[in-house]
């Protein structure tokens, strides 16, 4: 397996705090890989520090290349993506300017296609384009996490980051999110996913990491740690036991 995204003994620290230590992990080509674990594990820090968005120590390492003195934004321009936990969209802007600010650095190199790269978006999510001149604050909850992924995709990511896709969603809606993240499996993006809701995670990914106080707890395959006792016991509950 071919790893795109290599990250080594990357540790960060909020002020004598360490949030995360030592902490390695690889997502390969093609691949959706997740991370579970409880609230303060240091999910978030973990896709904070690999976008350059929080000082770490360690390698971060995208196709080969050190993005160790590279900015966020050339980070986004080798394909590297996030889509934050908050979504963090422009409420006062429509729908259809939030997904232009996506291609923003696209559109800054003077690519083309744009506007087709826009329609494919609407194609996977129609609702979005039901919505394309609504201001983006006036959205359900499940259009926002729509809006944030097509935000995300109209950057062309390579890997994309996703923080906790279905927080807040209901379980209709939070179905049709990981049919999507199989999808763009399918249309070539890598993932690495953080998501709470860990049952979801390791049904949709190939290779999981457990991290727990800022350190890799477990390791492995998807479907084994679905079955590992203290997976089951901690983060799926007694009904996935009995299963």
């Amino acid at each position: 397996m071919t790893a795109m995204l290599q990250i080594e003994n990357l540790s960060v620290a909020y002020g004598k705090v360490e949030a995360l230590r030592g902490v390695k992990l690889e997502v390969g080509a093609g691949r959706i890989v997740t991370v579970i674990g409880p609230n303060g594990a240091g999910k978030t820090t973990l896709l904070n520090a690999a976008m350059g968005l929080l000082p770490s120590r360690g390698a971060v390492v995208f196709e080969g290349v050190s993005l160790r003195d590279l900015a966020t934004e050339a980070r986004v321009a080798m394909g590297l993506v996030l889509e934050p936990e908050r979504r963090e969209l422009f409420a006062e802007m429509s729908v259809a300017d939030n997904l232009a600010l996506g291609a923003f650095a696209r559109y800054r190199k003077g690519e083309r296609g744009l506007d087709a790269d826009r329609a494919r978006i609407y194609e996977q999510f129609p609702r979005l384009r039901e919505r394309a001149d609504q201001l983006a604050g006036t959205l359900s909850g499940g259009e926002r996490q729509m809006l944030a992924l097509g935000r995300a995709l109209m950057a062309k990511p390579k890997l994309l980051m996703l923080d906790e896709p279905s927080l807040g969603l209901a379980p209709r809606i939070v179905a049709e999110i990981f049919r999507i993240i199989r999808s763009l499996r399918e249309a070539g993006v890598s993932i690495l996913l953080i998501e709470q809701n860990a049952r979801a995670a390791l049904q949709v990914a190939d290779y999981g990491y457990v991290l727990e106080t800022g350190e890799i707890a477990l390791e492995g395959p998807a479907a084994e740690l679905a079955e590992n006792p203290r997976v089951v016991e901690t983060y799926l509950g007694l009904a996935k036991r009995r299963a």
